[in-house]
């Protein structure tokens, strides 16, 4: 069966991942977009959000931006977002944009 999920070494699907250690970022969400400073691990498949105020997000490289008709994401809510492998591209970076309130987007490397 083919999965979307991590593999161990010996190709098993993980269905929990770990936290990364050195992978916490923080974004400090305004009126204009800002992204992580530092991409993504390389191995890193999944990443959690977590935004003190609503947002819009945009993934994808170094150069990634969020706009008002990217994907909105409230405040409040803890999710996983894989970022790509495998044959999709592996998205290094997430910006966001706040939607009416300054806020803090937390964002944690899983592996």
């Amino acid at each position: 069966m083919t999965t979307k999920l991590p593999l161990d070494s010996n190709d098993n699907p993980i269905p929990a991942l770990r936290l990364k250690d050195n992978g916490a970022h923080v974004v400090a969400t305004s009126g204009t977009s800002a992204r992580n400073s530092t991409a993504f691990d390389a191995d890193t498949r999944v990443i959690s959000v977590y935004a003190t105020e609503d947002v819009y997000l945009n993934f994808g490289d170094s150069s990634v931006s969020a706009g008002t008709s990217d994907h909105f994401f409230p405040a409040g809510v803890y999710y996983d977002v894989a970022l790509g492998g495998g044959a999709t591209a592996h998205d290094t970076h997430v910006a966001a944009l706040r939607v009416s309130t300054n806020g803090q987007l937390y964002i944690s490397e899983k592996v």
